[in-house]
């Protein structure tokens, strides 16, 4: 038996690990209910007055208390580049040839323009989870949380699908490019004769 479950276990996708099922009408539907994706504006509170700051959090706790099951994620709005500026270093301090040391230094300096020109800007989302309801009641909750959050005067909009797929892909490391990747992995590659559908 006990056997049987690892083996299952080696079987499982990154999908099954991390829990996602697929995309919906309104967000993506995974092992723990539906996920309704809202992307907020960031304020720069550094122009900002004190009494200004105090007012913008007292929105955010009255979004909060208005929607006490939100969660909120902050990441990169565009690819990170610390992993490879890391091994970049590691590899210009064991380097010992003087002109691959110029490429390597040539490199970081390329990946900082990059992350520079990039920005380095984070993105706020907020997260709305439902769980067993129906997509009517999906589409009531969809809007109401989006209505709270904008009453409060923050700039928010719901993601799409495409929206989602760059933030997943950005989350995961696994492309700058999120939105343009496939539904179904490797779908890219199969094609189906028109002949064939309708046979």
């Amino acid at each position: 038996m006990a056997n049987t479950k690892q083996k299952k276990k080696k079987g499982s996708s990154v999908q099954d690990l991390i829990g996602i099922k697929t995309f919906t009408k309104y967000g993506l539907k995974t092992n723990r209910g539906e996920l309704l994706f809202y992307l907020v504006a960031p304020t720069n509170i550094s122009v900002l007055s004190h009494t200004n700051i105090e007012i913008k959090v007292r929105h955010l706790m009255m979004v909060l208390s208005s929607l006490p099951d939100i969660e909120i994620a902050c990441t990169d709005s565009s690819e990170c580049f610390d992993d490879n500026k890391a091994y970049l270093h590691t590899r210009l301090d064991e380097e010992v040839n003087p002109k691959v040391k110029r490429v390597l230094k040539k490199d970081v300096e390329f990946l900082d323009q990059i992350q520079v020109e990039m920005a380095t800007a984070r993105q706020f989302l907020f997260i709305a989870r439902c769980k067993a309801k129906k997509p009517e009641q999906v589409f009531q909750m969809a809007n109401r949380v989006e209505k709270v959050i904008s009453e409060q005067g923050f700039e928010v909009r719901r993601m799409k699908k495409e929206d989602i797929k760059r933030f997943l892909a950005l989350y995961f490391d696994a492309s700058f490019n999120g939105e343009q990747m496939p539904d179904i992995d490797g779908e890219q590659f199969f094609e189906v004769d028109e002949d064939d559908e309708d046979a």
